[in-house]
C-alpha cells in the first residue's frame, strides 16, 4: 500500500530545529522523536508531503524567530533545501505540482464553502488546506498520515484505505 506522510508546521519546525520551536505537543515531540518517525517512514518508502500551508507557516516561524541572523541562516538554508527537493520531486519528497489542483478555482470554492464550519471548530485555514490535501491523496488510493502534534488536525486524517476482501472460491452446494 502506498503511503504519504503530510508534515504539519509544528513538527517540521521541530525537525528543522527552528529557534524557539524545538519541542511541540507539551514537549512530547522533540527533534529525536520527529527525526526517528521521519526516518522510519523513509525506510518504508513513504512519500513525504510538504503542504503549501506548512511551507508558508514554517518560513514565517524561521523569519520571525527571536535569535540572531547567524542562527537563522542555517535553519533557513536547510528549509530551502527541503523546498527544492519537493519542487524537484527528489525522493522521498512528493512534487508540489500534486497540490496545484487544490489551489485552482473549483477547489478554492470548496475550501471556501467548508471553512466557516471549520473556523467555528477553531480549525485554521492552513489546517483546513492540509485536510483537503490529505483527502486528495486518499481518493488517489494512498494511505494518508498527518505528522502533527495537533489532535484536532489528526482527528481529520482520512481513514486507511480498505484492503479488498478476498472472496472464497468455494461454492455452497
Amino acid at each position: 500500500m502506498r503511503k504519504v506522510l503530510l508534515i504539519d508546521t509544528s513538527l517540521l519546525c521541530v525537525w528543522l530545529q527552528v529557534p524557539g520551536k524545538k519541542t511541540a505537543g507539551n514537549n512530547e515531540w522533540n527533534f529525536e522523536r520527529v527525526n526517528q518517525k521521519i526516518q522510519l517512514e523513509i525506510s518504508k518508502s513513504t512519500t513525504l508531503v510538504l503542504p503549501l500551508a506548512t511551507v508558508i507557516e514554517t518560513g514565517n516561524h524561521i523569519a520571525q524567530a527571536k535569535t540572531n541572523t547567524a542562527n537563522k541562516y542555517p535553519t533557513a538554508q536547510k528549509f530551502a533545501e527541503i523546498i527544492t527537493y519537493a519542487a524537484d520531486e527528489t525522493s522521498p519528497w512528493a512534487a508540489f505540482r500534486e497540490q496545484i489542483v487544490l489551489w485552482e478555482a473549483e477547489e478554492l470554492k470548496k475550501l471556501a464553502v467548508q471553512f466557516p464550519n471549520q473556523a467555528i471548530q477553531e480549525t485554521s485555514m492552513g489546517d483546513a488546506s492540509i485536510v483537503i490535501l490529505g483527502w486528495h491523496y486518499h481518493h488517489k488510493g494512498y494511505h494518508v498520515e498527518f505528522l502533527t502534534d495537533d489532535e484536532q488536525l489528526k482527528s481529520q486524517e482520512p481513514p486507511p484505505p480498505q484492503l479488498p476482501t478476498r472472496r472464497s472460491s468455494r461454492r455452497k452446494a
